[in-house]
C-alpha cells in the first residue's frame, strides 16, 4: 500500500469518527442535564426529556431551572423535593 492510500484511509477514518461524534452529540448522548434548550426564534425554551407531547414548546420556561429545581412534563418549574413527593404520591395511588 502506498503512502497516498494510507493517508486517504486515515482521512476517511477521521471523517467517520467525527461524524459519529456529531451524531451522538445531536442525539443528546453528551447532555448530562434532564432537559434540552430548544431554539424558538430569538430565545430558547428549556424542555424536559419526559415532556408531554400535547403541550406546546411555547409553554415551557425560557430560563434554566436552578440547581434544586426541575421542569415538569407540562412546563412548570418546581422544587425537586416537591416534585419527588408528588410523583411518589401518585404512583402509590395507582392500582
Amino acid at each position: 500500500m502506498t503512502s497516498k492510500n494510507k493517508y486517504k484511509y486515515l482521512f476517511i477514518l477521521g471523517v467517520l469518527i467525527a461524524a459519529g461524534f456529531a451524531l451522538a452529540d445531536s442525539l443528546g448522548f453528551f447532555n448530562p442535564k434532564p432537559y434540552t434548550a430548544v431554539n424558538h426564534g430569538s430565545h430558547n425554551h428549556y424542555v424536559p426529556d419526559d415532556r408531554d407531547p400535547n403541550v406546546g414548546i411555547n409553554k415551557f420556561p425560557m430560563e434554566e431551572p436552578g440547581p434544586r429545581e426541575v421542569i415538569t412534563p407540562t412546563g412548570q418549574i418546581v422544587l425537586k423535593s416537591k416534585w419527588k413527593s408528588r410523583r411518589t404520591d401518585t404512583e402509590t395511588q395507582q392500582p
